[in-house]
């Protein structure tokens, strides 16, 4: 363990953290989330939710201010009767991690699933709430 840097950050994490670059992007998956068929490179923190994954990985992670959507969540599908209070959850951390409303966009479920094999990690969680799936791209740090 260091200091400063949560638990929940497994060491096979921060080094994909500290490998990516600007523009880059990391999925963060459900527990239903199919993210061991889609990933180039996959972490499991199974034991964990994705809020507490999301404010740890923030702590480090600095999201893109020059896209107009530095995060992405996977649209409820069409018909569906799934509330998504979590998304709440990931609004709040966003714009407290960076200091700033953080813009969102919704992306239709298999655009996402074709997006997540692009990203450069897919880290999955033990979530449970429908619909908690997140992309972040990854800024700068400027410090």
């Amino acid at each position: 363990m260091l200091k400063g840097i949560s638990p929940v950050i497994s060491p096979e994490l921060l080094k994909i953290l500290m490998e990516m670059g600007h523009g880059d992007e990391l999925v963060i998956g459900d527990g239903n989330f199919p993210g061991a068929g889609l990933a180039r490179n996959l972490v499991r923190l199974d034991g964990h939710g994705v809020p507490e994954v999301l404010e740890a990985i923030l702590r480090l992670y600095p999201l893109d201010p020059y896209v107009e959507a530095p995060v992405a969540l996977m649209q409820v599908v069409p018909g569906d009767k799934v509330e998504t209070p979590i998304w709440e959850t990931y609004h709040a951390l966003c714009d407290r991690s960076e200091g700033r409303p953080v813009p969102f966009e919704e992306v239709e479920r298999f655009a996402f699933y074709e997006r997540a094999k692009k990203a450069y990690c897919v880290v999955m969680t033990g979530e449970t709430a429908l619909y908690a799936n997140i992309i972040l791209k990854k800024g700068v740090v400027a410090e």
